[in-house]
């Protein structure tokens, strides 16, 4: 991580205490954290916003302090942003990097991975919440990542990918690059339902990993969703379908073993049952329908994402050894042929939760 003047950073923000202490929190793959504390302990949290990532930072503060805003309006909990000294949500430093603070939520605890069927439940409760909390939200919000989820945009990168051959393995991916072709036109068919507006456009998370959400350290109860720099608008399904891509599965996202990796059902009806006990009444048929789908389509756009970037020579994902990406595709392709295969019995399970006949 990178020297800064942390201190003189804070100082720019209306915080109100007397800073006693300011350390790094985490390893900040995208932004650089910091926790700020008094005398009574951990306060605010400061973070270096990636301006490389989120070009519009203005905007993407935007999007937070409007979301935020209206969930605090409805008596929920959620992250609250300080003002810096000149009345904005972001402090912009003489080297171009936008600098944000957040209120301190105290008495909670994250986790990294669920490890636990009731844990699973939990994080879909998490969502559930947020994604109701925000059901009625009509404001615009800033596209804070163009083509985020967007299938037909990765497809469109995808064919150039294919086309440029940057590194030289086209030829050697015959098999891989079938998997891919192969699911073109359903995923194609998919998303065209969403730009029709047959599934509704509304807020979602972006990035549903369990540890973006803080939990009640006495009851276990979720307490809100954090990190909410990828929120824009988009189907709640890229939401579902990611979450159920990061819980579900029961080996690792660069597994060389694939017989390790699959779909876990008992998490899948954990995640999904805990979300549709806050969400169901909120959703519309189409929501309904491609709920279980979901977990398909983003596992998918990942394994096209890691196969591209092998095709491109590594040059978005960080790699520990050169296979690494094709690794991780195969990795990712074990689990998207998994829930494939248990798709009939995944609607089946979402159609019983909400009171519906499986189609």
């Amino acid at each position: 991580m990178k020297t800064y003047d942390i201190n003189a950073i804070a100082s720019r923000f209306n915080l109100g205490i007397e800073v006693s202490e300011i350390s790094p929190l985490g390893e900040g793959f995208i932004n650089d954290t910091f926790i700020i504390k008094d005398s009574s302990g951990p306060r605010y949290i400061l973070q270096r916003k990636n301006h490389i990532v989120f070009p519009d930072v203005p905007g993407m503060m935007d999007n937070i302090a409007k979301v935020t805003g209206h969930i605090r309006s409805k008596g929920g909990v959620t992250l609250k942003v300080a003002e810096s000294g000149n009345g904005k949500l972001f402090w912009q430093d003489e080297e171009g990097n936008y600098w944000a603070v957040c209120e301190y939520i105290g008495n909670s605890v994250c986790y990294d991975k669920a490890d636990s069927v009731s844990l699973a439940r939990k994080g879909g409760e998490g969502l559930g919440i947020f994604h109701r909390m925000v059901s009625d939200f009509d404001q615009p919000l800033v596209e804070v990542i163009k083509g985020f989820h967007n299938i037909r945009h990765r497809f469109n990168q995808w064919d150039e990918s294919v086309r440029r051959d940057a590194a030289g393995r086209v030829a050697s991916l015959s098999e891989e690059i079938s998997w891919i072709e192969s699911r073109r036109s359903r995923m194609l068919s998919f998303w065209s339902e969403y730009e029709s507006g047959l599934i509704p456009t509304r807020v979602i998370h972006g990035d549903t990993k369990l540890s973006n959400f803080l939990f009640d350290a006495k009851t276990g109860d979720c307490l809100c969703a954090i990190d909410l720099d990828t929120m824009m608008s988009s189907t709640v399904l890229c939401d579902t379908g990611d979450a159920l891509r990061a819980y579900t599965n029961t080996g690792a996202e660069d597994d060389k073993d694939t017989g390790k990796v699959s779909m876990s059902m008992d998490y899948f009806k954990a995640y999904i049952g805990g979300y549709l006990s806050e969400m169901k009444d909120y959703l519309s048929p189409s929501e309904i329908k491609y709920l279980a789908f979901s977990g398909v389509y983003i596992t998918f756009e990942q394994v096209l994402r890691f196969l591209m970037d092998y095709i491109d020579g590594d040059t978005y994902y960080k790699i520990a050894y050169p296979q690494h990406n094709l690794v991780r595709t195969r990795a990712q392709y074990a689990l998207l042929c998994s829930m494939e295969n248990q798709l009939p019995q995944m609607n089946e399970f979402v159609s019983r939760e909400c009171g519906m006949s499986a189609e």
